[in-house]
């Protein structure tokens, strides 16, 4: 699984906590997501989960002018995003919790499996030194 097909499941969530560190537009979004390590996110996938989130009442928007060019449209979460933002980080932690211990068990488990080969060859080594 790609890192952008894994983002899509948590996007919103993130788009969430940008957004709650202030008002913002999309790309400043895109930007402030990458001062995070998010590297593969376009404008292309934001927006349609920025549509998303205002039809689903988690934000409103505002138009702004622009330094330069056309006015931006400035997105702000709503209780009810605020809300939803609280309720992500409850999953995410969930989830990271578990997806965590599941990769650390199979750490483990391939460590004592090395560790059982390695004995094995130990004992071949013992073996083939008193013939």
């Amino acid at each position: 699984m790609s890192s952008s097909q894994m983002l899509k499941g948590i996007l919103e969530g993130c788009l969430l906590a940008v957004i709650n560190k202030g008002e913002t537009y999309g790309y400043e979004m895109i930007e402030k997501l990458e001062q995070y390590g998010f590297y593969m996110i376009s404008e292309g996938s934001i927006y349609p989960v920025l549509l998303r989130m205002q039809k689903d009442k988690l934000v409103t928007t505002t138009l702004k002018e622009s330094p330069s060019g056309p006015k931006r449209k400035y997105y702000s979460l709503t209780v009810k995003g605020i809300e939803e933002l609280e309720e992500f980080k409850k999953r995410w932690l969930e989830l990271s919790g578990s997806v965590s211990r599941l990769l650390q068990e199979d750490r483990n488990e391939r460590g004592k499996k090395l560790r059982n080969c390695l004995k094995k060859v130990q004992t071949l080594l013992i073996i083939c030194a008193c013939i």
